[in-house]
């Protein structure tokens, strides 16, 4: 479903519990890289998904803390492409209205990498796209975080492009091409490089889109959705524990807030 959130009061995004207002507010970039299997998990938690496609919507128009919760997903563009890709730069000043507040924050692949660049890091074009099913390793900290549940389990990896650690936050995963994996700030922000979004519906329509260009990286169609067949149902699963102890700690955070 989409609607605006143009001028909407909200409550800058306490992570409430419960199924009474709750408002997630997914910014997408591009229809075939969508909100996936996270969805199921938002909505079991009491959240109502309200997508935004980036590059056809008045960003700045939106309330920044409207919404409990904001989603940025994957895209081709690049952080830094904000010259091209103005929504881009709009996208950042709400990101950054959010931080200010410490409202809740998931980034995906894309929306990752916005988040390091609105915490003042640098994002760049790394020297070697990482693809495939791959996994990543949880560093001592991403160990009793929700990243947790990626250990030991291949999951899906799409990018080109990587970011610095920002200053401040906590370095949740790596893996051996790329260091960032994935990143936190309490239990308020969660940001990861990989993609726990992917359905066999999206992982069939990125290899119709972009599967041209597997066999430079030792890969094949014909592969990938073999593995998918053997890693698919786990990377489900994993998926949606990290993201339900996502939900479960700001849901947590909000009740000892409203306590204190």
């Amino acid at each position: 479903m989409t609607r605006g959130l143009s001028g909407a009061g909200g409550t800058g995004g306490t992570g409430t519990t419960g199924g009474a207002g709750l408002t997630a507010l997914v910014l997408r970039h591009d229809s075939a890289i969508g909100l996936g299997n996270l969805g199921p998990t938002l909505e079991a938690h009491g959240y109502e998904v309200v997508t935004v496609d980036a590059p056809s919507t008045d960003v700045s128009a939106l309330d920044a803390l409207a919404p409990d919760l904001v989603v940025v997903l994957g895209g081709d563009e690049a952080a830094y492409e904000t010259d091209r890709y103005p929504y881009l730069a709009d996208e950042i000043r709400l990101l950054e209205m959010r931080v200010a507040a410490e409202a809740p924050i998931f980034g995906v692949c894309l929306g990752a990498q916005l988040l390091a660049k609105t915490l003042g890091a640098r994002v760049y074009q790394g020297p070697r796209k990482e693809v495939g099913w791959l996994e990543v390793e949880p560093t001592e900290a991403g160990a009793v975080s929700p990243v947790r549940h990626f250990a030991g389990v291949p999951t899906v990896q799409w990018h080109g492009d990587s970011f610095e650690l920002p200053d401040g936050v906590e370095r949740l995963a790596t893996s051996p091409q790329y260091e960032n994996q994935a990143f936190g700030i309490g239990e308020w922000l969660l940001a990861v490089q990989f993609h726990p979004e992917v359905t066999d519906e999206i992982h069939e329509e990125w290899l119709r889109a972009w599967g041209d260009e597997l066999p430079e990286y030792g890969l094949s169609r014909e592969r990938l959705r073999d593995e998918r067949v053997a890693f698919g149902p786990a990377a489900n699963a994993a998926s949606a524990a990290l993201l339900g102890e996502y939900l479960e700690g700001l849901a947590a955070r909000g009740a000892a807030r409203r306590s204190a």
